[in-house]
């Protein structure tokens, strides 16, 4: 073998790598065999070349099936159901004997007929039909001139330029994936952990009243001013397994982020997601809520992100991975109850626009980047406007409930009954449990006029509403007005027979009547 078949050989590698993005993934001792993919071909995702003189048809049928089970392996690794390969011989001379049916048709691995291999040998007599056969599978014209003659040196010199290119990809390509050590992924767990652990210690981290005094979302809340609780529900979690599933989930996505984008940037990338994710919950989500979901999904987000700006290594290195696990999660989100679904897309938002404000490291795209923090800062604005607009707060019933139920189990029902009369004052339709409610904290202020008449309207409301008609007989009692008390007792009894509190107050009712009828 001359010096032209090395220049052939290398020039053809050089050209993979160069012009059609093929990266080296395996180079012999020998350097006379070298294996190259490019996974986005779904074509030609494998490449391998070697540089060596066929003498035997037998041979070539051997290294063909070599190819094949390595080929196998190589299908194994990347969790592919079926791989084809591209195998190219350069050779001065062909094989002496038949060998062209060899190379008629791809090679079938038997074992599972799942890795194919395409043979094609290029000679100095079958140079160009050569590179025509090789330009198709590759939908790219492949083809440059070829001396007669090359010097040791100038194969050397090109086999060390298609080398260092090859490392130069590599190492571009580590240093976007390994830009940074990850270190604040390590500190939001722990806070997590610390957090949770405080919550235990004051109370329970599931207690409704334990959340809310530590930072949970709670609309009421941040209607009054308390604009910290936009940020602080990221740092809680309601219960161990909530706790446990999101430090999993910040573990694998937060890594990953922090190492492509820095230490900075990804504390950024996540404070700012956990922002618009309860951002979004605040709209969409009268429920209280707590939990890094919004921010975690804000990881997502940066990675989508990444995956726009560098498609080809994204899907090389965890694209579809990403993809599917982020079309559970929402799935799960939306089929299963409980789950604060507004918040998670708000954060997965969040962080694909935090990405474009920050961009990678080392990396600028100003014009870019300005549009990402223009686009952040109306969409946060125009939220939040939103939100505080009078026609939106007429929506968050709900809400004000659950905090007065909270006040009310803390003896608080001053704070309750403001909350709650605010709310009639800006609702048009209330339900009948805040009328009930707010009956209840009148009877407890023995305002038992305003509570009588609100108990009614729960009652227009809601005419099967045992316990409003029994709060009432127990007002008509008070008042000393016993047929309204044995009416609406009866009524409450009759609705819920099993009630024993019911059917006493019955009794007690038909003893006063009987007794005020003796002394008549």
């Amino acid at each position: 073998m001359n010096n032209r078949q090395g220049y052939i050989f290398w020039r053809l590698a050089y050209s993979f790598i160069s012009d059609h993005g093929y990266r080296v993934i395996q180079l012999f001792e020998n350097q006379k065999e070298l294996w190259l993919e490019k996974l986005e071909n779904k074509k030609v995702p494998i490449i391998r070349m070697l540089l060596h003189d066929l003498d035997w048809s037998n041979a070539m049928q051997r290294d063909i099936e070599f190819t094949a089970a390595n080929g196998e392996r190589v299908r194994k690794q990347i969790s592919k159901n079926e791989i084809s390969i591209l195998n190219i011989y350069v050779s001065k001379f062909p094989p002496v004997d038949e060998y062209e049916y060899r190379l008629a048709k791809p090679f079938i691995f038997p074992q599972g007929n799942k890795t194919s291999v395409t043979s094609i040998l290029l000679t100095s007599e079958q140079l160009e039909s050569g590179f025509e056969r090789l330009s198709e599978p590759l939908n790219s014209d492949v083809h440059f001139e070829v001396q007669e003659d090359y010097t040791e040196q100038e194969v050397e010199e090109l086999k060390r330029s298609a080398i260092n290119l090859a490392n130069r990809k590599v190492k571009a390509e580590r240093e976007i994936l390994f830009n940074s050590k990850p270190v604040f992924t390590y500190v939001f767990i722990i806070i997590q952990l610390l957090v949770f652990l405080w919550l235990e210690l004051k109370g329970g981290s599931t207690n409704t009243s334990t959340l809310i005094k530590y930072g949970a979302k709670e609309n009421a809340l941040i209607y009054e001013g308390e604009w910290w609780r936009f940020i602080t529900p990221v740092f809680l979690h309601i219960g161990f397994l909530h706790l446990a599933m999101n430090s999993l989930a910040l573990y694998y996505l937060g890594m990953t982020v922090e190492r492509i984008f820095g230490k900075a940037r990804f504390t950024f990338i996540y404070l700012f997601a956990g922002f618009t994710g309860v951002i979004a919950s605040f709209l969409f989500s009268p429920y209280l809520s707590a939990g890094a979901s919004g921010a975690i999904f804000g990881c997502f987000g940066a990675l989508l992100y990444f995956g726009a700006m560098f498609p080809k290594l994204f899907f090389r290195t965890m694209g579809w991975n990403i993809i599917v696990v982020l079309g559970i999660n929402l799935v799960f989100g939306f089929s299963a109850s409980g789950i604060d679904n507004a918040g998670h897309l708000g954060g997965l938002a969040g962080g694909f626009l935090a990405a474009g404000i920050t961009y990678f490291p080392k990396k600028k795209q100003l014009l870019w980047q300005l549009v990402f923090l223009i686009a952040s800062l109306s969409i946060v604005y125009t939220s939040l406007a939103y939100g505080f607009s009078p026609s939106a707060q007429t929506k968050d019933e709900n809400s004000s409930i659950m905090l007065a139920e909270d006040y009310v189990k803390q003896g608080k029902y001053d704070r309750a009954y403001k909350l709650l009369k605010e709310t009639e004052a800006n609702a048009d339709n209330l339900s009948e449990r805040t009328y009930f409610l707010l009956s209840f904290v009148e009877i407890k202020k023995n305002q038992l006029p305003e509570a009588k008449k609100h108990l009614q309207k729960a009652i227009q409301l809601d005419s099967k509403f045992d316990e409003a008609y029994f709060n009432l007989a127990l007002i008509d009692l008070e008042q000393n007005d016993l047929k309204q008390a044995k009416q609406n007792a009866d009524k409450a009894a009759k609705l819920d027979p099993t009630n024993e509190q019911y059917s006493e107050l019955v009794q007690e009712i038909n003893q006063q009547l009987q007794s005020s009828e003796t002394e008549k």
